[in-house]
């Protein structure tokens, strides 16, 4: 009997793993992004060369990182519009510092400084004054993008100072076994973000707050500071995007990053989190980024126009909410 209770136990411990294995929007977004590959490997020549796939994993990780943080802020059932413009914001305040004769370590810290307070400041909006998230970070998407334009004069920024070949290497090398720097630095973020969900006191926080915030509040959930620091969170990776792509392209635009925080949104719901709150993975997160990044990227590849680009990634987003609900329409049955 009791051997028998065991097996019971064990067989019913496997199908409920399976069962959500196979319920997990995530892992139907990992098939999709394998078929893809697979279909594009024997319908062009040019998707499985060294040298795109090269491109497709370097291209992926700016959204990727930035999603990291969006995913956060997703879980706490917030959203931030301001992420392309902070990035752009950071990216020049880096460009600036060190185009003024200060090394990369000076210029690394005003930006990653600048992401920090502008998170902060959303954050205290949002979690202390009751500002709504959309309002808030849509302003802040304007707000940013001005100050960038005033920082440089509405210039381009494209020389770095004495730090200049650190700072292109650091974005645009690859130092380790031929990998791109910036896919180095998205699974290292990745890692830290997952464990921090997944394995800390902070993440069940966040978990909490997403899932019921007024219930997290009598459970005695710091709900206010946790929001502030989610939003910090978003803001420093959107600024460290932002370091990196200044190193990787040499140059630095008002323009850059524009439209960007639609991406990143999508890249975070197509992975699995959910606009209502409670639902994010970090994996989630990069396997959203790297279907967008294939659509992008097999659309010149197939011939096809690339103005379809924003049809197919917001079709995506509505079959990935479709899928959210018609799962929790099962579960509700």
């Amino acid at each position: 009997m009791a051997i028998s209770t065991l097996d019971q136990t064990i067989g019913q411990k496997q199908q409920s793993w399976l069962s959500g294995v196979l319920g997990s929007q995530t892992f139907w977004v990992f098939i999709a992004v394998v078929a893809a590959c697979i279909f594009l490997s024997f319908a062009t020549d040019a998707f499985a060369t060294s040298k795109n796939l090269y491109n497709i994993t370097r291209n992926v990780t700016f959204v990727a990182i930035i999603a990291l943080g969006m995913t956060l802020v997703i879980i706490t059932g917030g959203i931030d519009l301001s992420v392309g413009s902070v990035l752009c914001l950071c990216s020049m305040v880096l460009g600036v510092t060190m185009h003024a004769g200060y090394g990369i370590e000076v210029g690394i810290a005003a930006s990653i400084a600048t992401a920090l307070i502008i998170g902060a400041f959303n954050g205290v909006l949002i979690a202390y004054l009751g500002f709504p998230p959309f309002v808030v970070t849509l302003g802040m998407l304007s707000v940013a993008r001005s100050l960038a334009m005033v920082a440089s004069n509405n210039t381009v920024v494209f020389q770095f100072g004495p730090d200049h070949d650190l700072l292109l290497s650091l974005g645009g090398g690859a130092w380790f076994f031929g990998i791109a720097n910036p896919v180095l630095y998205m699974i290292v973020l990745a890692l830290i973000t997952g464990f921090v969900l997944r394995w800390t006191r902070f993440g069940r926080y966040v978990y909490a707050i997403g899932g019921n915030e007024h219930a997290a509040t009598l459970t005695g959930v710091p709900v206010k500071p946790i929001k502030v620091a989610v939003y910090m969170i978003s803001a420093l990776s959107a600024g460290i995007a932002g370091i990196i792509q200044t190193g990787w392209l040499g140059a630095i635009t008002t323009n850059l990053g524009a439209g960007l925080e639609l991406q990143v949104i999508a890249a975070a719901v197509i992975g699995g989190a959910n606009l209502a709150g409670g639902i994010g993975t970090a994996t989630g997160a990069l396997i959203g980024a790297a279907l967008i990044e294939i659509i992008r990227n097999s659309l010149g590849l197939l011939g096809i126009n690339a103005f379809w680009q924003g049809t197919f990634i917001g079709s995506a987003i509505i079959l990935a909410v479709l899928f959210e609900r018609i799962r929790n329409f099962r579960q509700s049955e």
